[in-house]
Order: C-alpha cells, then sequence, then structure tokens
C-alpha cells in the first residue's frame, strides 16, 4: 500500500516553536497510509520575484515546487505576527501558487492550523492564510482548521503531542485532510 504524502510547511523559523511542535506531532499521529513530512528549507527560499521565476528560478524554489508537486495534500502551520501570516508561509504559497492555475498547490486539498500564546490563537493569521491558499488555487478542506491558543498555559514545557485535547484535534484534522484527498483520487 501506498502512503498518502502530506506535505507539512511551518511559518515559524524557529526550531523550537509551538507550530514547529504542532508540526512534529502531526507527523507522529499519521494515521496509517498517510505520511506527514515536514518541509526543512523554508528560510532558503528568495522572496518571490518573477524576474527570478521559470526556467532559471532558484534552487531552493525549485525544492519547494518539487515537494509540493510530490505531495497530495498539505497541512499548514501559521503562528501569528503582527496580526497577520508570516512572510516565510506568505512566501512559500506564492512559489507554489506559481504558474498561476497549475503551481504545485493547484486543486490540492490543505488544512491550516495557527497557534499562539495569546487567547487570540493567531485566528487572524488562520484565515489570510485560508485566504491566500484559496486565491492560489489550493482545496481549503471544510471545517478542518484547527485554532490553538493560550499555549504557554497549555503546553508548559511538555510537547503539544502530549496534550491528548490538542493530539486529538490534530488527528481529526489529519483525517478530514485525507479524506478530502481520497474523495479528490475517487472523483
Amino acid at each position: 500500500m501506498s502512503q498518502t504524502r502530506i506535505l507539512a510547511l511551518v511559518g515559524s523559523l524557529r526550531s523550537a516553536s509551538v507550530n514547529r511542535q504542532l508540526a512534529e506531532a502531526a507527523a507522529e499521529l499519521a494515521p496509517e497510509g498517510a505520511e506527514v513530512v515536514i518541509y526543512e528549507g523554508l528560510a532558503q527560499v528568495p522572496f518571490y520575484n518573477e524576474d527570478i521565476d521559470g526556467d532559471s528560478a532558484p534552487a531552493a524554489a525549485v525544492a519547494l515546487r518539487e515537494a509540493g508537486n510530490d505531495a497530495a495534500a498539505v497541512l499548514l502551520f501559521t503562528p501569528e505576527y503582527n496580526g497577520t501570516i508570516p512572510a516565510v508561509l506568505k512566501n512559500a504559497i506564492d512559489w507554489l501558487s506559481r504558474p498561476y492555475g497549475a503551481g504545485a498547490i493547484s486543486g490540492k486539498p490543505v488544512a491550516v492550523v495557527s497557534a499562539s500564546p495569546s487567547g487570540n490563537a493567531a485566528k487572524w493569521a488562520l484565515e489570510d492564510t485560508v485566504k491566500a491558499v484559496g486565491i492560489a488555487g489550493g482545496k481549503i478542506v471544510e471545517d478542518s482548521s484547527l485554532s490553538v491558543g493560550g499555549t504557554i498555559g497549555k503546553f508548559g514545557e511538555a510537547h503539544p503531542k502530549e496534550h491528548a485535547e490538542t493530539a486529538g484535534q490534530l488527528t481529526e484534522v489529519l483525517t478530514k485532510l485525507l479524506a478530502a484527498e481520497k474523495a479528490l483520487v475517487d472523483a
């Protein structure tokens, strides 16, 4: 049985960020038949610029697109920087969206997870990410978004995978994402 590959992009470059930890938890919680691959290298992808796109696109951007093309679905993890999506995640969406209508994210099921120490749970960043992905051609899976707030009090020094409620919610997101991918394949 082949594995369904889910590409995870993390909008925080900090190695111990809670969004990174949530992506790690998702990788561990992936249901049988699925594999969550956390993309390394977003920091090396230059800001999108049509002048450098095309046949001679930078290697880091080409690698990101290849990872997107190899994935059956995409799972985005976003903190909230100044009330919106982090630049590194928006930049990844921009590269994955080109060429418009045929980009690596086009037509693929996408789910978004946001997390923040604030009670707002990075919901503004989640909303902006959903908007950007939709415009880029990704198919946001209905009712698959997850916002995790109060992360410092909720997790303390523990890894989010050890928090039963959060682990259950991540598993539900993965299940919905896989169901949406299966529905596209079966259609």
